[in-house]
């Protein structure tokens, strides 16, 4: 149907323009960090004392950059969160598609929808973490800025030798997500042959681990957020939003491939 593919392209083009805002978010938000490392924090102080001394003639530019820069750092986080909220609507409107379409088209429409959002909440930023500290004479200064992807935590933990978590969250929340959306749309395709009900049924069972890297995630949050005296803020970020969205279109996805197999038997 016309209107189904229309609904698929419009949650890709969504997808891409959500992924696109995040990243220049994300990249905002480091430049503004960096600003506020101890050696550029002591030089605005330095200049403000000089501008004093001055009465004026040496100009602080450098906190009117970074009040310049918070200004549209906030404009990418909320184009970034319109983008994830249209994102949402349409995959309400992918969920309500049982009501019109039948199992078959269901399955399908829902197995690609999942796979979009899979896709983007793979590569999107999904969690910022600031750790900044109030230093004497100086003030509040960022000891260090972290802003990752799904894939961007493995690849990190990878280098830095902790493989274990890195293979858990790879295999939970990359290859078996990946390798059930895939089987689903196959099943969606080739309903009639007997290995499709086996397929889905296994897919169903190991698809409460789908949320796995999220434990994962909040165990390193609270590592960082407790050590010494070093204040840490954490932020979602909209990649969050697309995995989770995908963990839910894909439940949807298997129902409904639940439900076209028992329509075939019949």
């Amino acid at each position: 149907m016309i209107w189904v593919t229309v609904l698929l392209v419009a949650m890709a083009w969504v997808g891409k323009e959500g992924y696109r805002a995040a990243v220049a978010f994300e990249r905002s938000a480091a430049l503004s960090a960096s600003m506020m490392e101890a050696e550029t924090v002591a030089k605005t102080r330095l200049k403000e004392l000089a501008s004093t001394l001055t009465f004026g003639m040496v100009k602080n530019d450098l906190r009117q950059r970074l009040e310049k820069l918070r200004t549209i750092q906030q404009t990418l986080k909320a184009r970034a969160q319109r983008w994830i909220l249209v994102f949402g609507v349409l995959s309400l409107l992918a969920l309500l598609s049982g009501f019109v379409l039948s199992p078959r088209l269901e399955t399908g429409l829902l197995s690609l929808a999942a796979l979009i959002a899979l896709i983007n909440g793979l590569i999107t930023p999904i969690l910022m973490v600031v750790v900044h500290k109030n230093v004497e004479y100086l003030g509040d200064v960022v000891l260090s800025f972290e802003s990752k992807g799904i894939l961007g935590s493995i690849a990190k933990l990878s280098h830095e030798g902790n493989l274990p978590i890195a293979a858990v969250i790879l295999l939970f929340s990359v290859v078996l997500p990946m390798l059930k959306t895939l089987s689903l749309l196959f099943v969606s395709l080739y309903e009639t042959r007997p290995f499709a009900a086996k397929l889905v049924r296994f897919f169903k069972h190991l698809g409460k681990w789908s949320m796995l890297d999220v434990f994962v995630v909040a165990l390193l949050l609270v590592f960082l957020t407790s050590r010494g005296t070093d204040v840490s803020r954490a932020e979602a970020e909209i990649g969050i939003y697309f995995f989770l969205a995908y963990v839910i279109l894909s439940m949807a996805a298997s129902l409904a491939a639940e439900r076209m197999l028992d329509s075939v038997k019949s």
